[in-house]
């Protein structure tokens, strides 16, 4: 990181209020991140149980840069260039193909249907979709990543014309990185048919609750808000969606194959992992972390009917 990245960071103001029900906050600790060094301040709203990083580092083009996208920047568990290059060695497969199936189990796919990928990355799921569902799959990225990419995707401009017209939008680990995450959820909501889904993942706050600045998602450079699965229910029905509970779906093991996976360091498929009783350890895996016990949000009629 440059020393203007660093002096940067350190220049942010101190955010109390909650972002999601507007209630004051306590502390949640401190935690230093290991890719910029410096201390992080969380807190915790105690009505709503959102928690975030309340002096985030904004300097995004620092962040966010090539470095970051080849697993060399804050997140050293990713790797979206070997994403990208050899599709069918890596372990991100699984959450594709998972993400495509929970999606099936919830509104019917087909070559009618348009879906939105947001925070694409590179773009691996959108031509993942597009080579094995028929779905018309996009992408949307900001940043050294959007100009890379090589799927079908909007820009900023192409976003501000598709208001209604997605049946499914996918956020993958997108939540976390942002501030306002009421504002996403609305933004997104404004690009979804009513009645469409909207499926995104990231991680649940709830088994941390307690002890917040143990937990490895907590990487406070990047991922800057946490949420429990009532607080998320909570933004998203604030930003025109109805939440709900699937519970464990078909697709949601090959989710978490892939979260074990990458959080093991391991990026390439084996026939070794091949052979591991997947639906299995899934579950076992889930019963402790609750990693899938997030809500889906459909879209209502209107925005305007949010509470």
């Amino acid at each position: 990181m440059t020393s203007d990245a660093r002096s940067g960071a350190e220049t942010q103001l101190l955010r109390e209020r909650c972002e999601i029900c507007g209630a004051d906050t306590v502390s949640a600790g401190e935690k230093r991140g290991a890719f910029s060094g410096r201390v992080f301040h969380l807190r915790r709203c105690s009505g709503c149980g959102f928690a975030f990083v309340a002096d985030p580092w904004t300097d995004y083009d620092a962040i966010y840069d090539s470095a970051y996208y080849a697993g060399q920047g804050a997140d050293s568990l990713i790797d979206y260039a070997f994403e990208w290059s050899q599709p069918e060695q890596t372990v991100r497969l699984y959450e594709w193909r998972g993400l495509a199936r929970v999606a099936a189990e919830l509104i019917e796919l087909g070559p009618h249907t348009r879906w939105l990928d947001f925070g694409c990355g590179t773009g691996g799921l959108v031509r993942y979709l597009r080579e094995t569902t028929g779905c018309t799959a996009v992408g949307y990225e900001r940043g050294w990543a959007a100009e890379q990419l090589d799927v079908p995707h909007l820009d900023e401009n192409g976003l501000q014309g598709a208001a209604g017209t997605f049946d499914v939008i996918t956020a993958v680990e997108v939540i976390e990185h942002v501030i306002e995450p009421v504002e996403l959820l609305r933004e997104l909501r404004r690009l979804l048919r009513p009645g469409g889904l909207l499926l995104l993942t990231t991680g649940n706050a709830e088994p941390y609750r307690k002890n917040l600045t143990r937990w490895r998602y907590v990487v406070p450079e990047i991922h800057v808000s946490f949420f429990e699965p009532g607080t998320l229910a909570l933004a998203l029905e604030k930003a025109g969606f109805r939440s709900q509970l699937p519970g464990f779906l078909p697709g949601h093991a090959d989710i978490l194959r892939f979260k074990i996976l990458k959080n093991l360091g391991i990026r390439r498929r084996s026939h070794f992992e091949a052979l591991l009783p997947w639906p299995l350890l899934a579950r076992a895996v889930n019963l402790k972390v609750r990693a899938i016990a997030h809500p889906v949000g459909f879209a209502l009629d209107k925005p305007e009917d949010a509470s």
